[in-house]
């Protein structure tokens, strides 16, 4: 399930052509995916041509766009793990051009809502991301790798440092 379409393009962007481009021009459209609803983003790999296909089932309730970007509601993703949101955050955030005020909102605009999506996988009471937060080869790497990454406690001052951060380029 694609909560949004902000979502359903990170997650093409982060699924390469088998030749490993990531440029594809997607075109969606809503279709019926067993008893509901779902969208469908098709098209052609720019480097190699192969057709790819991707469907996504909507989300019971919508979800409304509030600012960018908007990845889901208050639930954790399906598509994408714990891991991999902190992967994003990372990437984001060690890419923010210095130059560009508009283009370093944007990115750390992105890296603050990616982790706060890593912290949708922790549930009420606990204080780190559980094992079930984490299915894809990328996400249990970076668990591996850092565990104490993923303690809401780190977590919150991460996103907290992302939205500094864009503050001083509102103010620059």
């Amino acid at each position: 399930m694609a909560r949004t379409r902000d979502e359903a393009h990170l997650y093409l962007d982060l699924r390469p052509c088998e030749c490993g481009s990531v440029e594809t021009a997607w075109e969606s459209g809503v279709v019926a995916i067993g008893p509901g609803l779902g969208t469908v983003y098709a098209g052609t790999c720019s480097a190699c041509g192969a057709e790819r296909e991707f469907a996504f089932a909507l989300p019971e309730r919508e979800v409304m766009p509030e600012g960018f970007p908007t990845f889901g509601g208050p639930e954790p993703s399906q598509l994408l793990d714990a891991g991999e949101w902190l992967w994003v955050a990372d990437m984001t955030a060690g890419n923010v051009p210095r130059d560009d005020p508009d283009a370093a909102l944007r990115a750390l605009a992105i890296a603050r809502a990616a982790v706060d999506e890593v912290v949708k996988f922790i549930p009420d009471g606990r204080d780190e991301a559980p094992d079930e937060a984490f299915w894809s080869a990328r996400g249990e790497r970076m668990r591996a790798e850092e565990p104490g990454r993923f303690h809401r406690e780190r977590l919150v001052i991460v996103r907290d440092t992302y939205r500094d951060l864009a503050a001083e380029y509102r103010s620059a």
